[in-house]
């Protein structure tokens, strides 16, 4: 009984990843190309997922579940605010296709999973330990995380050469830049100074 159990979950699994995978590419792929992707038949597809609406719902249960993951996985109490918050992003960058489905109308449910209250809070310690510009809004922070991602994962799509630890290296140092704190004038010599 457990075998048959865990070859149904394995199933149901393939399905579900194969339609993160197609549906980040072409929001109206058919039910048809994501059994092929999975290896299935349409049939079998079926019976795990009667209509498209039950298998839209799954993907954004498992889009969900993997952002609470990437959100456990960098550790967002360690370290500065905008450290954390740079961890994040790696964890987030990561999750692939997941993030251009995330970003069409198909994955909209999966920001359900996501805990805005925590990142709140990473970012108000980023603003108090100076590793966050403290004039830079909350909301405003979290739009340009998510927006960077957005052009990361397009930058990468768009140039099929692109190796993504390059592309990542570009997306953390954009972000860097954008929440570092103007330098303060320094007395002494009348000029600003970087600060540490």
């Amino acid at each position: 009984m457990a075998v048959t159990s865990g070859i149904k979950n394995r199933t149901r699994q393939a399905i579900i990843d194969a339609a993160i995978d197609l549906l980040a590419d072409n929001p109206a792929c058919s039910l048809g190309d994501i059994a092929s992707a999975a290896q299935v038949g349409r049939t079998t597809l079926h019976r795990y997922f009667a209509e498209r609406a039950d298998l839209l719902s799954a993907v954004a249960v498992e889009g969900g579940q993997r952002l609470v993951r990437a959100a456990r996985l960098a550790e967002l109490e360690r370290g500065t605010g905008g450290e954390a918050l740079l961890r994040l992003c790696r964890e987030y960058f990561d999750l692939g296709p997941l993030l251009s489905l995330i970003f069409s109308e198909q994955g909209g449910e999966c920001w359900e999973a996501q805990d805005e209250t925590s990142l709140h809070t990473v970012i108000e310690r980023g603003r108090r330990d100076g590793s966050i510009d403290p004039v830079l809004p909350a909301d405003w922070v979290l739009s340009l995380l998510w927006s960077q991602l957005y052009a990361a994962w397009s930058y990468l799509g768009e140039r099929p050469g692109s190796s993504r630890h390059h592309v990542l290296d570009l997306l953390t140092r954009t972000l860097t830049n954008a929440l570092r704190p103007e330098p303060k004038p320094d007395p002494v010599r009348g000029k600003a100074s970087a600060t540490p």
